[in-house]
């Protein structure tokens, strides 16, 4: 629930050969003399940013690769273009145009070209281009998309990732006297899946040469009949595939299971394929004996520069998609495993070998984002980074490290990061126009005391041009996932700047039940999502509500997912704190919930059970607190969002909920979006979203 899904399949525009592409996207990312003159962040002027992605430094250091994403408001979508930027002399050259998406950019080996991915021949398809930008020439010619590859060092050949069908799901397909019939048939769980309906399509991986300018189609290394995805569903992240440095082995990430023992298992592995002999290996376990070794995550497998292991994440615990994530070296010459951060209470990510014998990755720390080196033979874990930003991704090559870096007051942008003081240096300025023209909110740093004696982390952000003698209306946030990190991050969607642009106090607790304050904090949520965590929130705003610049009288509570939770079970507890609640895709019926939603295992974690276990106590505690038991105490107005193809959180849990606000008589609106699902992706949609929360707070708290 708590990760935000990233789409690597664009749509294609409409060309049927490189010959006879359509006219680039039109993309206006001035600002108007209007926007200028008020000089405040607005949802409009939030569109109007371009959205750095994925990067990569050449392998010599000297150019960062990366791609940037603009959107046109009219046409409702966007166009992905690829930039390298020259660290010399910080001269940015665009590679491509618009009348394509170009996405998923990898450098070749020796740094001479790039590989990429474009729909510009109307499919996705795997393309090459010299380092300038030069001599495009396309690799590939399915009639299948490409949805993720990654190049052999030696250029020899490739895995690529495409859609298969495995199984019939349309009554159609069943029943082939019935073609009109629009009917989908099951025998087991997995009915749908986030975003989509299971009808027997699942992404797979593929090996194929690469030989004189031309990707053959490859070999099905998970297996034609194979009802399962890798990487894994539902977010098929390519970061879970990786090729040895010799090119001779793919580490991939597979959770081999269907139907029931699917929806209730977290139990993924790491494999190897053998391209010579074909023969697939699982080295979480390596034989029968050992089924009950590692049973949580295991995923995002990275080769030593020398082949000689292989660094992974790992979860120990089945069933929770939110145990501490740790930094694991697996010896492929005595098929040993080790734990490097065994004694750091943190979660280890985005993994990258400094050579053979140490390791750098991301933190998650009080609330922020950094990087860390240990040793791959019994060091102690460095916190290299500091400061109040997230460092989201990164890349090494020699002694130079280019980073993701956003904060509260930030979009991405790259940063070079010095290997031996971790000295940050910003070296892009993609946004520079739209900063130079509004004005930021002051971001305070709180820590705030809980109702149990713990220190509690709070951001607080004030509206720009801050005046202390006024006072202000004053909102609480709510955090989703519901072990998701508010941090130095920035968001298209759930924005504290924009919030506090509009005249608001924000305040953004970290409260029990959130990484980055180690195991204990974050597990305390699991099974009691009605206890501490929900305190914490009282205690946050209650500080913050006694400032002399904060007015009580004017408080509003807003919240996504979790926070949509926290929102509706707040509603009938606050105690008059609250002039009016938004709440988004939230938990509203924990007992229709389990059986609405599609990941079960994540239920049976958080929860404690199924609602049928009535010798449970965890499990019959969670459901005795489900917000719709107390919709008796509802007395303020409140604003439902939902997307109709959220199958995490399905969309009923907001129509309950908007069904027993207008029966109680509270004023209640509900926004149902027929084409999103768990958040607010495309551009009008988000508009409209915002209009709607900004229009309900201003009728309410305002």
């Amino acid at each position: 629930m708590k990760k935000i899904l990233f789409m690597m399949a664009f749509a294609a525009m409409g060309a049927t050969s490189c010959d006879e592409r359509p006219a680039p996207l039109t993309i206006d990312n001035t600002l108007t003399a209007e926007q200028i003159a008020e000089g405040r962040l607005t949802p409009e002027v939030m569109w109007k940013m371009s959205r750095a992605g994925q990067s990569s430094l050449s392998p010599d250091g000297t150019r960062l690769l990366y791609a940037v994403t603009d959107y046109s408001m009219s046409e409702n979508r966007g166009s992905t273009t690829l930039c390298i930027e020259d660290l010399a002399t910080r001269q940015v050259q665009t590679l491509t145009d618009r009348s394509s998406q170009n996405t998923a950019p990898q450098w070749s080996a020796d740094g001479a070209s790039i590989y990429f991915l474009s729909d510009r021949s109307g499919k996705m398809q795997l393309w090459q281009m010299a380092a300038d930008g030069s001599n495009v020439r396309q690799l590939s010619n399915f009639d299948f998309d490409i949805e993720g590859f990654g190049v052999a060092a030696s250029g020899e050949r490739a895995w690529y990732v495409r859609t298969v069908h495995v199984a019939d799901r349309r009554s159609a397909d069943v029943h082939k006297d019935m073609d009109k019939s629009k009917a989908r048939i099951y025998d087991d769980l997995m009915v749908r899946h986030w975003d989509y309906w299971e009808e027997g399509d699942h992404r797979h991986i593929f090996v194929a040469d690469l030989t004189e300018g031309q990707l053959t189609e490859g070999r099905d290394i998970i297996g034609a009949e194979a009802a399962w995805d890798a990487p894994l569903a539902p977010y098929f992240d390519m970061a879970e595939i990786s090729w040895n440095h010799a090119g001779t082995v793919l580490a991939y990430t597979g959770k081999p299971l269907t139907g029931t023992a699917y929806a209730i298992s977290t139990d993924s592995d790491i494999y190897l394929y053998d391209v010579a002999t074909q023969q697939t290996k699982n080295i979480c376990k390596p034989s029968e004996e050992a089924r009950d070794v590692m049973p949580g995550y295991d995923k995002y497998p990275v080769w030593s520069p020398d082949d000689s292991a292989i660094a992974f994440r790992s979860m120990r615990r089945a069933g929770n998609e939110s145990d501490k994530e740790r930094l694991f070296v697996y010896e492929l010459s005595s098929e040993q495993m080790s734990d490097l951060t065994a004694d750091f209470d943190y979660n280890a990510s985005n993994v990258v070998w400094n050579g053979n014998e140490q390791l750098y990755f991301i933190a998650p720390i009080e609330a922020t984002h950094q990087i860390c080196r240990v040793a791959r033979h019994d060091g102690e874990v460095e916190v290299l980074t500091q400061g109040d930003h997230d460092i989201n991704a990164f890349t090494m090559a020699g002694e130079q490290i280019a980073a993701e870096v956003t904060r509260i007051s930030m979009a991405t942008e790259f940063f070079a990061i010095d290997p031996a003081s971790g000295a940050m240096e910003q070296i892009s300025a993609i946004n520079k126009p739209i900063y130079d023209q509004i004005t930021m909110g002051q971001v305070q740093k709180r820590w705030v005391k809980t109702t149990d004696g713990k220190q509690m982390l709070v951001w607080v952000i004030l509206p720009p041009d801050f005046d202390p003698t006024k006072k202000y209306p004053t909102l609480l946030y709510c955090q989703g996932g519901p072990q998701s990190v508010v941090s130095q991050s920035w968001s298209y969607r759930w924005n504290f700047q924009l919030m506090a642009a509009q005249g608001y106090v924000v305040v953004a607790p970290n409260r029990r039940g959130l990484p980055s304050f180690g195991q204990e904090w974050l597990d305390q949520i699991s099974g009691d999502y009605s206890g501490q965590n929900i305190r914490d929130y009282l205690s946050a705003i209650d500080d913050v509500a006694k400032e002399p610049w904060a007015d009580e009288e004017r408080m509003g509570c807003v919240g996504a997912s979790y926070g949509g939770y926290s929102v509706y079970f707040l509603a009938g507890c606050h105690e008059q704190r609250f002039k009016a609640f938004i709440a988004h895709c939230g938990i509203f019926n924990f007992e229709s919930m389990y059986g609405h939603t599609e990941e079960l295992w994540f239920v049976n974690n958080d929860y404690g059970g199924a609602y049928w276990e009535k010798n449970n106590a965890t499990a019959q505690r969670s459901y005795a607190n489900s917000p719709h038991k107390f919709v008796h105490k509802w007395d303020t107005p409140m604003l439902i969002i939902t997307g109709e193809y959220d199958y995490r959180i399905p969309y009923t849990q907001s129509l309950e909920a908007f069904t027993a606000a207008r029966l109680h008589n509270i004023p209640a609106r509900l926004v149902s979006f027929e084409n999103e699902a768990h958040q607010v992706f495309k551009p009008q949609n988000s508009l409209v979203w915002n209009r709607e929360f900004f229009g309900w707070l201003e009728k309410y708290v305002k």
